[in-house]
C-alpha cells in the first residue's frame, strides 16, 4: 500500500519509481544506513538500549558520523561475501540458507581471534561495544 508497487497510479511519479524492485531496495538501504548511522552517532540503536551496549570510538567517545558510516560499510562483511556467493550458483532455498548461515557462523566465531574479542568491523572502524551498568532499582538501594 506504501508505494502501490501492484497498481502504480500513473498520476504519482513517486509510486511509479518505487514500483520497482531496484528502487525498493535503493530506498531500503537509504533507510537502514540513516537508521543506523544516526542511532549509532547517538550511542546506541534501540535493540542495544536493551542489551545494555553502547557504540564508542577506541577513546571512549561517541563516533562520528564518518566513523558510524565506515562501521555500516564494514558490517555488511556479515553477509556480503554470502549473498555474493548465492549469485554465483542456482541453489535450493536449503542450500541458500545454509551457506548464509553458515558464514554468519564463521564470521562470528572469528571474533574470538581478536585480541579484544571484537567483532572484525569495529576492530576496522575503530569502534568499541561496551557494556553499560543496569540502573539501580529503588528497591535495592532501600528507598
Amino acid at each position: 500500500m506504501l508505494t502501490q508497487s501492484a497498481a502504480p497510479s500513473s498520476a504519482d511519479p513517486f509510486s511509479q519509481a518505487l514500483s520497482s524492485r531496484q528502487s525498493m531496495q535503493a530506498f531500503l538501504m537509504v533507510v537502514l544506513t540513516t537508521y543506523f548511522v544516526y542511532f549509532w552517532r547517538m550511542g546506541q540503536t534501540l535493540a542495544m538500549k536493551t542489551w545494555r551496549i553502547r557504540l564508542l570510538d577506541l577513546n571512549g567517545a561517541l563516533p562520528s558520523t564518518k566513523i558510524c558510516l565506515v562501521r555500516w560499510v564494514l558490517s555488511w562483511v556479515w553477509f556480503a561475501p554470502a549473498l555474493g556467493t548465492l549469485m554465483l550458483f542456482d541453489l535450493s532455498l536449503a542450500e541458500k540458507a545454509v551457506l548464509t548461515l553458515g558464514w554468519v557462523a564463521v564470521w562470528a566465531t572469528l571474533s574470538r581471534f581478536h585480541p579484544q574479542r571484537q567483532f572484525w568491523h569495529d576492530a576496522w572502524s575503530q569502534t568499541q561495544l561496551v557494556n553499560m551498568e543496569p540502573m539501580p532499582s529503588k528497591e535495592a538501594s532501600g528507598s
